[in-house]
C-alpha cells in the first residue's frame, strides 16, 4: 500500500523550546518523501522520527531564515554519510542561492551525498508560478508522479510556498465490473494495464465503461508570510495545508510587524480555500503551554474552520485525507 502522511519534525518559529524544535516536515507520498524547511536539529528529529537519509527524494526550503534552513547542513552530511544513491533535488528561492551554498559547505567532510542545487525563479511574462522539473537520478520522478509548484510569499526576505498536485486519474468500479461480468482477478489487472479485456464468452469490455474519474490528491505548504492571493491559490482545494500559525489572533499586530500569520488568518484561508485538513504549526515561543498551545489556537481555529485540523505537535503523523470519490 502506498504511503501518504505528513511526519512533523518541528513545529517552533524562531526560538525552539523544551518541547518544540526548529521548522522540518516530511510528506511521504507514495515514492517521494519531501523534507520541508530543514530547522536546526533536523537530522536528530528524523533519527526520533524513523525517518531515513534514504528516504529523501527531495528538499524544498520556503527560505533562509535560520529556523527553516540551518538544519541543512546536517542533512547534507547525513546524505553523505549514508551514501545516498539516489539524487535529492534542493530548492529554495534563488536569492538565497549563497547561504544554500555555504550550508552544504558548513564544515568538513566526504562529500559522498548526490545533491541538484534547484534555485526557484519566477520568469518575467510567466505568472507568479514556477514548476519544479525532475532531474537526473531523481527517485519517485517517473510517469504519473505528482507536480511540485511555487508561488512567491509575502514575508521579509524572499520566500516561496509549495504545492504538490497528483495528475487526476481514474479507479475501476466493482459494481460496473460485476455488471459487465469482468471476474476478480487477472483479467481486471489486464483491463487496468492494457484498457480492455476479452472475457471468456468473447465479449470485450473496455476500461472506460467500467471507471470513475479519480481526482487527484494535493498538499500545499505555506510558511513565513503575510496574507496575500499567493497564499490562498496555493491552498485552493487541497487536501492537506500545512501552514505557519505564528500568533494568536489577538497578536495580529505583531504578526503584521514581523510578515507572519496569526492563527484565526490561517483558519480563514482554510474555510474559504475549501481545505480537507488544516496542519497549523510554527508557533511563537510566547505562548504558555497548555493553555494556549495547543488549547487557545485550536479554540480560535474551531471558530471559523470546521474540516479536519491539527495543531501540530513534534513527531506527530497527519495521514492524508481519503482520496476524493
Amino acid at each position: 500500500m502506498s504511503r501518504r502522511e505528513l511526519v512533523v519534525l518541528g513545529t517552533a518559529s524562531m526560538v525552539p523550546t523544551r518541547t518544540r524544535n526548529h521548522n522540518g516536515y516530511v510528506l511521504f507520498f507514495d515514492d517521494a518523501a519531501i523534507l520541508f524547511d530543514p530547522g536546526e536539529g533536523t537530522q536528530r528529529q528524523m533519527t526520533l522520527a524513523g525517518v531515513s537519509a534514504t528516504d529523501l527524494t527531495r528538499i524544498a526550503i520556503t527560505h533562509l531564515h535560520g529556523d527553516h534552513s540551518l538544519g541543512l547542513a546536517g542533512v547534507a552530511q547525513r546524505l553523505s554519510g549514508d551514501q545516498v544513491r539516489h539524487t535529492v533535488p534542493i530548492s529554495f528561492p534563488s536569492s538565497g542561492e549563497e547561504w544554500v551554498r555555504h550550508l552544504l559547505h558548513a564544515s568538513a567532510y566526504d562529500h559522498h551525498e548526490r545533491v541538484a542545487l534547484q534555485p526557484v525563479s519566477f520568469a518575467p511574462g510567466h505568472g507568479p508560478v514556477a514548476t519544479l522539473p525532475r532531474v537526473d537520478g531523481e527517485r519517485g520522478a517517473g510517469p504519473g508522479a505528482p507536480a511540485l509548484t511555487a508561488r512567491p510569499l509575502d514575508h521579509r526576505i524572499d520566500a516561496v510556498g509549495y504545492r504538490l498536485d497528483e495528475p487526476d486519474g481514474v479507479s475501476l468500479d466493482p459494481a460496473a465490473l460485476a455488471a459487465a461480468g469482468v471476474p476478480p482477478g487477472p483479467a481486471v489487472g489486464r483491463l487496468l494495464r492494457e484498457g480492455s479485456v476479452t472475457l471468456d464468452d468473447g465479449r470485450t469490455v473496455h476500461r472506460d465503461a467500467v471507471s470513475v474519474a479519480r481526482p487527484g490528491q494535493s498538499v500545499a505548504f505555506v510558511m513565513d508570510t503575510r496574507l496575500c492571493d499567493a497564499v490562498l491559490e496555493l491552498a485552493d482545494g487541497v487536501d492537506l495545508l500545512v501552514i505557519e500559525s505564528t500568533f494568536l489572533h489577538r497578536d495580529a499586530e505583531l504578526a503584521a510587524r514581523w510578515a507572519h500569520l496569526t492563527c484565526r488568518q490561517a483558519a480563514v484561508v482554510a474555510s474559504r480555500a475549501g481545505v480537507r485538513h488544516l496542519v497549523l504549526t510554527h508557533f511563537s515561543q510566547r505562548y504558555r503551554v497548555p493553555e494556549e498551545l495547543p488549547a487557545e489556537f485550536e479554540r480560535e481555529a474551531r471558530e471559523v474552520f470546521d474540516g479536519g485540523l491539527t495543531v501540530a505537535s513534534d513527531l506527530d503523523r497527519v495521514p492524508l485525507p481519503r482520496r476524493r470519490r
